[in-house]
């Protein structure tokens, strides 16, 4: 079983002044790529750094999650922190994935050079920042996905199965 950490960061949906759309989409993305059985844990939080941080000691900690994916504040906004809360609690950083999915991004939106998405692990956790938008999810996760099976594999993971749907992912004989 995948044990995946969903972060919704987002001072306006933590505050119900609109409806988180980007949690559910990641799910929704998961749900069509990937037939090993997944145990989800969601959150939404505002975008506040501490609780960002603990948030994600608390999944990758305390709730072991394999992969714990986030979406929002990635931008250059003041209130735009997770990569700092990010870095902040990961051992190693892993820099091509915010390499592979800025580059993605830019072939649609000139503005995507503006994101600071990155990743990294923690202890058996990959942690991956998404944009908050939610018809970027999809693009950025495609952009990475032929590594994200292999390196949860790497740190001691589940073996993960796929739908047809799902993209090509790599691993190594």
């Amino acid at each position: 079983m995948l044990s995946l950490g969903i972060v919704t960061i987002s001072d306006r949906a933590s505050t119900g002044v609109y409806d988180d759309r980007s949690g559910p989409a990641i799910r929704e993305v998961f749900a069509r790529w990937v037939a090993t059985p997944v145990h989800e844990v969601y959150t939404l939080v505002p975008d506040d750094q501490p609780v960002i941080e603990a948030t994600l000691r608390e999944l990758a900690d305390a709730a072991r999650c394999h992969l714990i994916v986030t979406t929002g504040g990635t931008g250059p906004a003041p209130r735009d922190v997770t990569p700092e809360a990010t870095l902040a609690v990961c051992e190693r950083v892993l820099p091509g994935f915010g390499e592979q999915m800025r580059a993605e991004s830019l072939k649609s939106v000139p503005t995507a050079i503006l994101s600071r998405q990155l990743a990294g692990t923690r202890g058996g956790s990959l942690i991956i920042n998404l944009p908050g938008k939610p018809a970027a999810i999809e693009e950025c996760l495609r952009a990475v996905w032929g590594a994200i099976p292999y390196c949860i594999e790497l740190l001691g993971g589940p073996r993960l199965a796929f739908t047809a749907e799902s993209p090509r992912h790599h691993r190594p004989s």
